[in-house]
C-alpha cells in the first residue's frame, strides 16, 4: 500500500485513482532510497494536513508555504534539529509528483522555495548544519592506500573490503551499483576484467574495463580475483559478489531483529552497509570529514581530471551521461593548489 492509495479529495477536481499495477510501475522508475523517502515525506504531509483540517490535494501555494515554514521550525525526533534545506527540496518533489500521479494540477511551489532559500541563507549565516552542502571526501589514491593498509587481506572480510574499495574506485560506482554485482558478472580477460554494471541514474548497463594496476597492493584485478577465488573456496559460486561476513568469516550469517529475520537471505550487502565499510576504513586510516561510498566515485573523477583524462572517457568509464553537469563540476573545479590563481602573484 502507498500513502496515496486511499486518498480522495473532498472537493473537485475529481481524482483519477491509479491502479495498484500503475502505482507499482511508477515506483519502479525511482531508486529504492528515493521511493522510501517520498513515501515518508508524503505520509508526513498528509498527517500534518489532517491535524490542521486542511485539504492537502490539490495543494495551494499558501498551504505549501505554511507547511515548509512549519518544517523549518520543528525539530525532527532523530536529530533534534529541523529538516535540512535539501530534505525540504525533496519533500516538495514528493508532493509535486504525488499530484502528477493523481492527475491533479501541478502545485505552485515558488513561495515554498523562497522560504527554503531564506532558511538556507539563515543557516549559513548562523553556521549551522544544513547551511553548507555536505560533500563526501574524495578517495584519491593516497587515501586508498592508507585505507587498504588498515585491512587484514588474508581474511575473507579483508579480501571483500579491498575488492570493494578498488573496484568501486576504478569503475566509479555508486554504492547501490557496487553491491548489485553478482559473482559471475565480472569477466576476466587478458587485460583485466570487463564488468557489466547497471547504472541506476542512467537506467542502463555499461561495460567498465578494469585494467591491472602497476602496484599489486592497489591492483583492482588482483583484489577482485582474490575475492572471487576465496568465495568459491567457501562454496559460493553464484549469487552476490559482496556479502555480509562476520568476524568469524561466516558468509551471510543470519540477522534477527525483534525475533524476526532481517536482511537479504543471500547475504547481499545493502548500499548503506557498503558505505559503512568505506566510513569504517577511513576512520581506521585516521581521516577526518565525511567518507561514504560516494567517496570512491568522487575520488575517481577528481583523480582522472587531475591526470588529464578526457571528460568523455571518464564519463564512459564511470557511467555518467556525456553531458553530465555533476561530472563537469569536478572538471571545472580543478586542483585548488595546482590551479590556484594566487600562486606567483
Amino acid at each position: 500500500m502507498t500513502e496515496i492509495e486511499h486518498y480522495t479529495p473532498a472537493a473537485p477536481p475529481a481524482v483519477r485513482q491509479l491502479s495498484p499495477e500503475a502505482q507499482a510501475a511508477l515506483a519502479a522508475g525511482r531508486a529504492d532510497s528515493t521511493r522510501r523517502a517520498y513515501a515518508e515525506d508524503r505520509s508526513a504531509y498528509l498527517a500534518w494536513c489532517a491535524e490542521r483540517g486542511e485539504q492537502p490535494l490539490p495543494a495551494s501555494q499558501d498551504l505549501l508555504v505554511e507547511y515548509v515554514t512549519h518544517l523549518t521550525l520543528t525539530p525532527r525526533p532523530r536529530t533534534g534539529r529541523p529538516s535540512a534545506p535539501s530534505s525540504l527540496e525533496r519533500m516538495l518533489s514528493a508532493i509535486t509528483t504525488m499530484h502528477a500521479e493523481l492527475d491533479l494540477p501541478k502545485p505552485v511551489t515558488k513561495g515554498a522555495r523562497t522560504v527554503i532559500a531564506g532558511y538556507k541563507h539563515k543557516l549559513a549565516l548562523d553556521k549551522k548544519p544544513g547551511g553548507k552542502q555536505r560533500q563526501v571526501k574524495p578517495a584519491l589514491p593516497p587515501a586508498l592506500r592508507k585505507m587498504l593498509d588498515a585491512l587484514d587481506r588474508d581474511t575473507l572480510i579483508g579480501k571483500r573490503d579491498a575488492a570493494m574499495l578498488l573496484l568501486g574506485y576504478s569503475a566509479a560506482t555508486r554504492s547501490s551499483e557496487l553491491v548489485g554485482l553478482d559473482i559471475g558478472e565480472p569477466v576476466e580477460c587478458d587485460e583485466g576484467y570487463l564488468v557489466s554494471i547497471y547504472r541506476v541514474k542512467m537506467k542502463k548497463f555499461t561495460e567498465s574495463a578494469i585494467p591491472y594496476g602497476k602496484n599489486p597492493a592497489t591492483c583492482p584485478v588482483r583484489a577482485l580475483r582474490s575475492l572471487i577465488a576465496a568465495m568459491r573456496e567457501a562454496g559460493r559460486t553464484e549469487g552476490p559478489l559482496f556479502v555480509r561476513i562476520d568476524r568469524h568469516g561466516r558468509i551471510a550469517p543470519p540477522m534477527v531483529r525483534h525475533g524476526k529475520p532481517i536482511g537479504d537471505p543471500s547475504g547481499r550487502l545493502t548500499a548503506d552497509a557498503a558505505s559503512d565499510v568505506i566510513e569504517r576504513l577511513a576512520e581506521a586510516a585516521g581521516f577526518m570529514g565525511r567518507w561514504r561510498g560516494h567517496s570512491l566515485r568522487r575520488g575517481f573523477a577528481t583523480a582522472a581530471q587531475r591526470g588529464g583524462a578526457p571528460m568523455v572517457r571518464v564519463a564512459r568509464q564511470g557511467g555518467w551521461a556525456d553531458n553530465s553537469t555533476s561530472l563537469a563540476r569536478y572538471f571545472d573545479e580543478g586542483d585548488p593548489w595546482e590551479d590556484n590563481p594566487v600562486t606567483g602573484l
